[in-house]
């Protein structure tokens, strides 16, 4: 009898090994290469919205639709069939909302997509002398601004053209000075007030109108200067740098995200890393376009 009942177990475990297997068999055997890249194209995606909307507004509106679509699913479930109307209509109506209430940070996700494959680089090509001297010259401003509590919003534009913001402003087009960044942001001088555009080694705009940050969840004590560098970093991938008039706090601004009370050589480390960043961006496109990099550096060398 023992034996038998230690056989038949034997029996019943082997079936189950043998099932098992032809379920990945088929499981397997159903699943193409396409399937394959489908599935890791779909969560490549997944993965960059949800590191795209982390700690923004965004996070706060998933983790809603999140809850509305489990109630909807309970309520269908339990057949609470009033309540699970009113999600459903909640639902299909509010896309309609959302669209409206979150246009900047759907705008901003559109310009983070054309940014990654077809806009070019605003910044030249630059040997890293050139690179170190400009840094240099804008820390030195900014280690002024800070000592003597002078105002100063500073735009360093990447891959996102700021032109239109530009046009509200004066063209400068003058080579990057602590001369030239003093001067534009002395006290009493007429475009003290607005912020400047960086673009490469140049400063390409001086007195501009940036947008506010819409952001409601600021500290009270963040002014209009502050407001003002968010707001662009929250519609372009540039780069805010900007010192408090009544404190010489310096902070800088990224993706909509400000960091506060940084010293000077945290600053200059920012700063190198956005110059060298998009040069190596610009090199590699030149050895991928050989012919734009010919008249790239002839146009350096010419300079």
């Amino acid at each position: 009898m023992k034996e038998n009942s230690v056989s038949s177990k034997i029996d019943v475990e082997i079936r189950k090994v043998v099932d098992m297997e032809d379920f990945f068999n088929r499981l397997l055997s159903g699943i193409s290469v396409t399937d394959i890249i489908d599935i890791v194209i779909i969560a490549f995606i997944i993965y960059k919205i949800l590191g795209f909307i982390k700690k923004t507004r965004a996070e706060q509106l998933v983790k809603g639709l999140i809850i509305l679509v489990a109630m909807a699913l309970l309520s269908s479930l339990f057949r609470l069939y009033a309540l699970h109307w009113i999600l459903i209509t909640t639902m299909q109506f509010g896309v309609f909302a959302l669209i409206v209430v979150f246009q900047p940070e759907l705008r901003r996700g559109l310009e983070y997509v054309g940014r990654a494959k077809f806009l070019k680089p605003q910044f030249a090509t630059m040997d890293k002398e050139k690179i170190k001297s400009i840094t240099s010259a804008i820390v030195n401003a900014l280690d002024y601004f800070s000592d003597n509590k002078v105002g100063a919003l500073i735009i360093m534009e990447r891959e996102t053209a700021l032109t239109d913001f530009a046009e509200t402003g004066v063209v400068v087009d003058s080579d990057v000075s602590t001369e030239v960044l003093e001067n534009i942001f002395y006290e009493g001088a007429p475009l003290h007030d607005g912020a400047i555009i960086i673009r490469g080694s140049k400063v390409y705009a001086a007195g501009c109108v940036l947008p506010l940050t819409k952001n409601n969840d600021l500290d009270t004590e963040i002014g209009t200067r502050h407001r003002a560098g968010i707001g662009i970093t929250e519609i372009s991938d540039a780069v805010a740098i900007i010192v408090s008039e009544e404190t010489g706090i310096i902070s800088t601004a990224s993706e909509g995200k400000l960091t506060r009370f940084l010293d000077i050589k945290t600053v200059e480390k920012t700063l190198l890393n956005i110059y060298l960043t998009d040069d190596i961006k610009n090199r590699a496109k030149s050895i991928k376009n050989p012919i734009a990099g010919i008249f790239r550096r002839n146009k350096d060398a010419s300079k």
